[in-house]
């Protein structure tokens, strides 16, 4: 059958990759896992997060330009045990939530940061 089986990767293309693979390694604790040139002459950066399947591809392309992400037009979402105890890991780095955190009645919630280049990233706790 001819349909789409899984998600393989997101591609996010960066003006800095490295300021941007450092900020998901450091602040996000992602691993990166590869790192080549593609035939046409991007750098990629691969990187995951420890308990999905998915990857998230950097994409540093000069050809096609500068980056000029659009507000609120993408973000990535990442599960943590706690958004206060996520706080206080983003304050060590001097950076805190650029809007939340939004707590339900359930204990759930969720909060955003500010990644490089304009874009967003979602920080959810679920309910225990």
């Amino acid at each position: 059958m001819s349909i789409a089986k899984k998600l393989l990767h997101t591609r996010y293309r960066v003006n800095d990759l490295e300021r941007t693979v450092k900020f998901y390694r450091e602040i996000l604790g992602l691993e990166e896992l590869e790192r080549h040139k593609s035939p046409r002459g991007s750098e990629l950066a691969f990187l995951k997060a420890p308990e999905s399947e998915e990857l998230i591809e950097i994409c540093f392309f000069p050809n096609s330009g500068p980056v000029q992400v659009q507000p609120d037009l993408t973000h990535l979402a990442f599960e943590v045990d706690s958004l206060d105890e996520f706080a206080r890991h983003l304050a060590k780095f001097g950076l805190k939530f650029s809007d939340g955190p939004t707590m339900r009645a359930d204990g759930s919630g969720f909060a955003f940061i500010d990644a490089p280049e304009g874009y967003e990233i979602e920080i959810m706790q679920r309910t225990k």
